[in-house]
């Protein structure tokens, strides 16, 4: 099955969060049951769509116009990448702040509501935690092993600058989100405002 969604899934400079992934990736290795993610399947989660059958071509094109308008008024935004949280079903990092990815992802809703209306945006708008996940767990397992392995690692964090989001069709054949990107809308006005 495919999926529309929009991720982060570009950065300024992603030097620094390949670096930290790396390092953290390094020691997760050594953890049985865990996948780790690629680089290039890096992402943080933004908000889902709906199944590619359920979505036709002309309303892709107007969620981008939509997305375009919205994120043309949001400036580029900085977060802070650092120390992982092991989670039930994934090994994640937590944005630092939490407010610039959820306010992107407020602003990628409103453009969803404006093309499939208000009861049409899928996900609730509450408790979205923008993360990056490191490594998804295939089998169930106590947290011990993983913790250890995050501990070991001690790193300077990633500071990164967000200045685009990526409308996407997704699938998880391989174990692990991959997707081809659709396009990418920049945040703010061509050459400032």
């Amino acid at each position: 099955m495919r999926f529309y969604a929009w991720h982060i899934n570009t950065f300024e400079d992603p030097a620094p969060l390949h670096r930290l992934v790396t390092q953290y990736q390094a020691e997760l290795s050594t953890v049985p049951g865990l996948d780790l993610i690629p680089l290039e399947w890096l992402h943080l989660t933004m908000q889902g769509v709906g199944f590619v059958e359920d979505v036709p071509p002309a309303r892709v094109d107007a969620l981008l116009g939509a997305a375009r308008a919205r994120l043309r008024e949001l400036e580029p935004a900085k977060v802070r990448l650092h120390r992982p949280v092991v989670a039930r079903e994934a090994i994640l990092l937590p944005s630092d702040p939490l407010e610039p990815p959820q306010t992107i992802r407020y602003a990628v809703r409103a453009a969803i509501a404006d093309v499939f209306g208000a009861d049409g945006v899928p996900e609730g708008a509450e408790g979205y935690r923008p993360h990056i996940s490191l490594a998804y767990a295939n089998t169930p397992q106590p947290a011990r092993a993983a913790l250890a392995a995050v501990i070991r690692v001690v790193p300077a964090p990633a500071d990164l600058t967000v200045n685009a989001v990526s409308l996407i069709e997704m699938h998880r054949d391989n174990r692990m989100y991959e997707w081809r990107i659709i396009e990418v809308v920049p945040l703010g006005r061509p050459g400032g405002r």
